[in-house]
């Protein structure tokens, strides 16, 4: 099921630019139309970044809040918005978690949290998406586009509706501050500048008020 679905009018298949189609009327997508929560138990926020030039360092952050807006008949109207506390970050190692927190990186005493809000919602193509927005961090806010796979919508053993995502981003943690850096003797530097962010999400949708 593509959560944007697009489409172009006969007359205009050969002229008309695709930012002028329109929409298809699809009930099964409008039913997924409401507000949803992330479920963090179900959800996993990371991050890959190079280290020593050789070998990948993943991590996660084990604290965060979020919510999705969608809107199955007018998609650009989708919004998300993500807390993520700096503090709960994990790689695996209690040593470098701790070098993570410190004013050398993303030092977590001054700037608790990441923040993300959306600006923009796009298709790109069968159940891929776009969402752009505003990330904040260490008290720098700068654009951010992440590319999504939507994997579809089911209800869980519980009657709780759910919708489940997968994406990734690319960004150069120097841009928001994060210059922490030692050379090596072999050339290069111990940490890399790009960092890929991965997120899959798995999201409740709110049930009627009383």
């Amino acid at each position: 099921m593509a959560l944007f679905n697009r489409k172009r009018t006969a007359d205009t298949a050969d002229t008309a630019p695709a930012a002028t189609a329109v929409l298809d009327a699809d009930p099964g997508l409008a039913a997924l139309t409401g507000d949803y929560t992330i479920d963090p138990a179900h959800s996993t926020i990371g991050f890959t970044v190079r280290h020593a030039m050789v070998t990948n360092v993943r991590g996660a952050f084990g604290v965060y809040e979020g919510t999705l807006h969608l809107d199955g008949t007018e998609p650009a109207r989708s919004t998300a918005s993500l807390d993520v506390t700096i503090a709960s970050i994990d790689t695996g190692i209690a040593d470098r978690d701790g070098h993570l927190r410190s004013a050398d990186f993303f030092d977590a005493e001054s700037f608790p949290l990441m923040t993300f809000r959306s600006t923009a919602a796009e298709r790109v193509g069968g159940n891929r998406y776009r969402i752009t927005g505003d990330l904040t961090l260490r008290d720098v806010t700068k654009p951010l586009t992440i590319d999504l796979e939507f994997h579809g919508s089911a209800t869980d053993v519980y009657g709780a509706e759910r919708v489940g995502f997968e994406g990734s981003a690319e960004i150069l943690r120097s841009d928001w501050g994060l210059t922490w850096n030692a050379a090596l003797e072999t050339g290069g530097v111990m940490v890399s500048d790009k960092v890929k962010l991965t997120f899959d999400i798995s999201a409740v949708k709110a049930g009627p008020e009383a």
